[in-house]
């Protein structure tokens, strides 16, 4: 199994280098990194007192990987769940931000577990997660894998101009999906007519 810092740069290499399209809300990001967290985080990489899309250029792989780790896994507490969820929480995290949890606590909710969706891992969603991952961690995993695919779908659903992130011009799977059935066991993959059909609608 994948230390956590292997699972982080992972996620970098997922995510790729610079890029600012003007459909993705992120703006500009490197890494996975976003101008938005840049600014957040005060990291004037060029000194010019202000943090903008040259910092972000500016902005190294290592840094990245750190970024990640210290806000995106253990300020949100992703450390605190069970060990077969946190690769995909936390790659949910660094694409999603708090809507990567509001995605468990609306599952843990539809599992019978009473729990608050407010994108904050508390003692709630923790207890909650420990005993849904009980006795088989790894059919949770696949059920917030399967969660996580249905929030990137109703996005593409209702914006059109973010359907290129879920499926290519060749018409098939797109990014987003593909990266939320790389935590899922195989045979929960969706088939290509399977996918095909669900997105039909979009034209």
């Amino acid at each position: 199994m994948q230390d956590i810092r292997q699972i982080a740069e992972g996620i970098v290499d997922r995510e790729g280098g610079y890029v600012n399209d003007p459909d993705d809300p992120g703006g500009a990001t490197k890494h996975g990194v976003t101008v938005h967290t840049m600014r957040r985080l005060g990291l004037d990489l060029d000194g010019d007192g202000k943090v903008g899309a040259a910092d972000v250029k500016a902005l190294d792989r290592a840094r990245a990987v750190e970024i990640f780790l210290a806000h995106y896994y253990e300020r949100p507490r992703i450390s605190e769940m069970p060990d077969a969820l946190q690769p995909s929480l936390f790659d949910m995290y660094v694409n999603a931000g708090a809507n990567a949890v509001k995605i468990l606590q609306r599952l843990l909710g539809a599992m019978g577990y009473a729990v608050a969706v407010d994108g904050a891992i508390g003692p709630q969603t923790i207890a909650a997660a420990g005993d849904a991952a009980r006795p088989d961690p790894l059919l949770l995993r696949d059920a917030y894998g399967v969660a996580r695919r249905n929030y990137y779908f109703k996005l593409a659903d209702a914006r059109p101009a973010s359907r290129k992130y879920a499926r290519t011009r060749a018409g098939g799977k797109g990014g987003w999906i593909r990266r939320a059935e790389e935590f899922l066991s195989p045979r929960y993959h969706m088939t290509g007519p399977e996918f095909s059909q669900r997105v039909v609608t979009w034209g």
